[in-house]
Parts: structure tokens; C-alpha cells; sequence
């Protein structure tokens, strides 16, 4: 495989975009896709694409459609520069940062990519519309880019479903990876949100991770211990306004019952000052389970739940 430390091309149209990705000695290429405010999580995946592929692509991207009308689009971070020197040092070959107008040229589409059933659980329950406005631009960047393997990471867990999901369903010529979730050494997940965390907000955030390790430490005992674990975390914080709390099969995310053994996802959502955070870890239930970094490739036990 290529290696390059240059600094990426950086294209802003579609036009430019094909120019570079036509510049490419290699058709070997992956894309990482990011709405920017890029941070160790971001670099961990290209570095993750940069291992198995010739070129990078990475699209930083602050898509309108999968935020709703209270959500914080206005407000989310923009560090174009900061993004540029992470792309450079990891070895990216193409930025592609478009303006709404260039994805959408047309305004708001008219034909959007419906999530179906799985968008309108967990995080699509509290933020309806979310999924479509994700997958669809997914879909328009997998065409755009022209990509052979997409990196996503395991904290954007029912994203990575779905997005997994369109691809098969949808038969889009691509390899969805996941990268395992990467932590700060106190162990918050990696967020672009976390730059809107007060120092006492993150103290009180790091009971999510907290809840998470005590349910994966109680897989081996089954489903009912796992939840009672973490949910004694979490009730022992109450400045977390937590959303849900979910031990669920990774293809359904529906609740595994008590008899299940296999891998589930251990998911948590919650409200912590004025931010909402997410953070999930993959386990398998049963004697000698507990966390894994990410789920495996072959279909799960029990896939019937």
C-alpha cells in the first residue's frame, strides 16, 4: 500500500472532487466520513483505512438533515484548520468538504433513504427523522467519493446498523468497517459534543462509561444482571438525565431475553448539563463472556429475539 504525508488535496465541489479521485494512482480507496470538529476518535479511523488501503478520502460534512428544529447544527463546532492538520498527519489524500448547496444542489431532496422500523428506536425515538437525514447522505457521499471501504466507528452504534443495513438492502458496491470506540484515559468516549461539557459535566459524564464497564463485568451471569449493574451506576448519579438504557441483539435491537447468550449491545443515553451524550460496548452474554471491542462478522446466536 501507498503511503503519502502531504498535505491532502482538498476539494469543495463535485467537480474537484472527481479530479482528485481521478489523480489517484490507485482505484484502492476508503472513505471516513465526519461532520468535522475532528478529534483522536476521527484520526484513530483513518489510521484504521490508512492500514488496509492505498488512498483516503475523508468528507467533513455538517449534513442540515439529521438535525431537527432544537437540535444544535448552529452551534456545533467548525475547525476547519485543526481538521486539516489531523487529515495531514494521518495520511489522508483527499478532503472533500462541500457546502450544502453542493450535496443538495437542488435544496431539501425530495426522495430521501428511509431508515424503516430500526430508525425510530433508541436514538430516532428522541430525534425523529435523524436516520433518513444520516442515510441519505451516506448514500449520496458513498457515490460522490466512489469509495470500496467505508470506516465507521462502534460509538455510533445503531448508525452503523443502518448503515450496514442500507448497503445490503440497497446493494451499494461497498465494505462497511467498524472501528472500536476510543476513550479518553478517564474513559468518556470520544465525541466532537464533548467540547460542550463543563468541567463538572464531564465528571458527572463519566458515569456512562462507569455503567457500561460494571454490565459488560456481569455478562457471564446473563441479561438480567448485566441491566442491574449498570443501571445501580447510573441511579447513583442524578444530575444524568438518562434517556434509555438498553441491553438489545445487534441486528434487532430488540431486548434480549434472559435465555439469550451471544453478543448484544449494551447502550446508554443521557443528558448531561445541556449535552446529550451516547456510549454503548459490545458484549457476549454468557459463561466466559463480557465486553469485545467490536461485534463480529458472522451472523449472532439467537438472532430470533
Amino acid at each position: 500500500m501507498t503511503t503519502t504525508t502531504a498535505t491532502p488535496v482538498v476539494a469543495h465541489t463535485r467537480d474537484e472532487l472527481k479530479a482528485a479521485r481521478e489523480a489517484l494512482p490507485s482505484r484502492d480507496v476508503a472513505v471516513v466520513m465526519t461532520m468535522g470538529a475532528l478529534h483522536d476518535g476521527h484520526a484513530q479511523l483513518i489510521r484504521a483505512a490508512r492500514s488496509r488501503h492505498d488512498h483516503v478520502v475523508v468528507t467533513i460534512f455538517l449534513n442540515p438533515l439529521q438535525f431537527g428544529p432544537k437540535e444544535d447544527l448552529s452551534r456545533y463546532p467548525r475547525t476547519f484548520d485543526s481538521d486539516m492538520r489531523i487529515c495531514s498527519a494521518a495520511g489522508v489524500d483527499i478532503v472533500f468538504a462541500p457546502t450544502p448547496d453542493v450535496v443538495y444542489p437542488d435544496g431539501d431532496p425530495g426522495v430521501r433513504v428511509s431508515a424503516g422500523p430500526l430508525g425510530e428506536v433508541l436514538e430516532g425515538a428522541s430525534r425523529a427523522g435523524h436516520f433518513d437525514g444520516v442515510l441519505t447522505v451516506v448514500g449520496k457521499l458513498l457515490h460522490l467519493t466512489a469509495a470500496r471501504s467505508a470506516y465507521f466507528g462502534q460509538k455510533d452504534a445503531q448508525q452503523l446498523l443502518l448503515i450496514r443495513r442500507m448497503v445490503r438492502d440497497l446493494d451499494f458496491p461497498v465494505d462497511i468497517v467498524s472501528v472500536p470506540t476510543v476513550r479518553e484515559p478517564d474513559g468518556l468516549a470520544m465525541s466532537s459534543r464533548n467540547t460542550y461539557l463543563t468541567e463538572s459535566d464531564r465528571a458527572v459524564a463519566l458515569c456512562l462509561s462507569r455503567s457500561l464497564r460494571a454490565g459488560s463485568e456481569a455478562a457471564p451471569y446473563g441479561p438480567s444482571a448485566v441491566r442491574r449493574a449498570a443501571r445501580e451506576v447510573l441511579v447513583e448519579e442524578p444530575l444524568a438525565l438518562v434517556d434509555y438504557l438498553v441491553l438489545v441483539h445487534p441486528d434487532t435491537l430488540a431486548d434480549v431475553p434472559e435465555w439469550y447468550r451471544g453478543e448484544a449491545l449494551l447502550a446508554v443515553a443521557a443528558r448531561i448539563g445541556t449535552t446529550r451524550l451516547i456510549d454503548n460496548t459490545p458484549v457476549v452474554l454468557g459463561p466466559g463472556g463480557g465486553a469485545v471491542d467490536v461485534f463480529s462478522e458472522a451472523p449472532h446466536a439467537r438472532a430470533d429475539v
